[in-house]
Formats: structure tokens, C-alpha cells, sequence
């Protein structure tokens, strides 16, 4: 499939040749769901804690006698059933994260891109960079392309001027091609894919990467 090429003014300069199986294939909603699921549970943090009745404050003792007072049985003041006593089944310090197979993360990106593109909010831009490395420099730059909206800036080659001039747009995230996050892809409103690394993900999602037929 052939896809126009803007330029930084917001023009288009050129067509480029995408890979039918990787901006054009058969979305697969169901690995898109399950990558950003994991995606966001590798993010949690697992720090919230509570303290069972052997962790908190307080004496052992047993607070009054077992018969003749008129009150209810009690142990100690650490009982779950006391103000300021143990949590029963609280949550704990652990690890949210896991794995998901490969082929399914690959699947989720080719399915998402092609989802852009389907939508027509996945544009190929022409390789430029930021050389002043200033936050008001790309912001011109991308009020050409993306307006005000959510954008996903997807970058051939680690560029630091470019990191830089976007570290103060809350509304960009820059991703690398070999290094894409189907969360943020997703819900970026429009996606720029730099020429170059449109190019590189041909190949990088192409079918001889996959080691099969249809790339899936």
C-alpha cells in the first residue's frame, strides 16, 4: 500500500510503500486488549500495605477478664474487630507484572497501526529534527501536523534534540519503532511515523522478521 509523505509545513511531498501486513492487516482487537492489559499491570507499583494484628501497636495483654464483667469476650486489643486493630486480608507488597507471548505483542502493534491507518489519523512525515533542542520549535512544527490533539511521535533513531524540544508538550510521546508501546500508540489521537522509521517497520514487522507466511 502507498502512503502519502507530509512535510514539516503539513504538505504532501512524496508517497512512500507501507507493508500491507503491517499497516493493512487484519486487526486483531483481542491481543490489543491483552498487550495494553499487560502493559498497564507491569506499570503498578504494588506498594500498598496494611498491617495484620501481628504488626500493629498494642498490647498483648488481655484487656478484662474472660467472665463476670458483662462485656464480650476479648483477647487483646489487637483484634481485627477492635478500632485501630490488624486488617484481615489486606493487600500486601507484590509484583502485578507478567509476561505475554511475543507473537501476540507483535500482532497488537501491527493491529493498532493499521487501526490508524484505517482511521486516517497515522500520518508518514519526513525526517527532521529539532536543532535548537526548544519546546517552541516542535510545537510549530506540530501545530502543522496534530493541532492540539494527542500525538504519538514515532522516531527512526533515538533523537535527543527532538526528546528534549517535547519535554514540556504533556500532550507527546515519543516512541521508538523497534520499542512501541501499544497503550500510548492506542490512545494517541494521531500517530506521525518519521519516513525513516516507517522503513524500519516494514522490516522490523514485516513477515521474514515473523518467520512465517502471513506475518502472524
Amino acid at each position: 500500500m502507498n502512503a502519502k509523505v507530509y512535510s514539516v509545513h503539513g504538505e504532501p511531498v512524496k508517497e512512500i510503500e507501507l507493508a500491507d501486513g503491517v499497516f493493512g492487516c487484519e486487526i486483531s482487537r483481542g491481543s490489543v486488549y491483552y498487550a495494553i492489559r499487560n502493559e498497564l499491570a507491569n506499570r503498578r507499583q504494588g506498594t500498598a500495605s496494611t498491617k495484620t494484628r501481628a504488626e500493629v501497636k498494642g498490647s498483648g495483654a488481655k484487656p478484662w477478664a474472660q467472665k463476670g464483667t458483662g462485656r464480650a469476650r476479648a483477647g487483646h486489643k489487637r483484634s481485627p474487630i477492635w478500632v485501630g486493630g490488624g486488617i484481615i486480608f489486606g493487600p500486601r507488597p507484590r509484583d502485578f507484572g507478567y509476561t505475554t507471548p511475543k507473537k501476540i505483542k507483535r500482532l497488537a502493534m501491527k493491529s493498532i497501526l493499521s487501526m490508524k491507518v484505517k482511521d486516517e489519523s497515522l500520518k508518514v512525515v519526513e525526517d527532521f529534527t529539532v536543532e535548537t533542542g526548544k519546546t517552541k520549535d516542535l510545537k510549530t512544527i506540530l501545530a502543522k501536523l496534530a493541532a492540539t490533539e494527542r500525538t504519538v511521535l514515532v522516531l527512526g533513531a533515538d533523537d535527543g534534540m527532538i526528546r528534549r524540544a517535547g519535554r514540556n508538550l504533556p500532550l507527546v510521546t515519543f516512541l521508538s519503532y523497534n520499542r512501541l508501546c501499544a497503550h500510548d500508540l492506542y490512545y494517541g489521537r494521531k500517530v506521525l511515523v518519521l519516513e525513516t522509521a516507517a522503513l524500519k517497520l516494514n522490516d522490523f514487522y514485516g513477515e521474514r522478521r515473523d518467520g512465517s507466511g502471513d506475518g502472524r
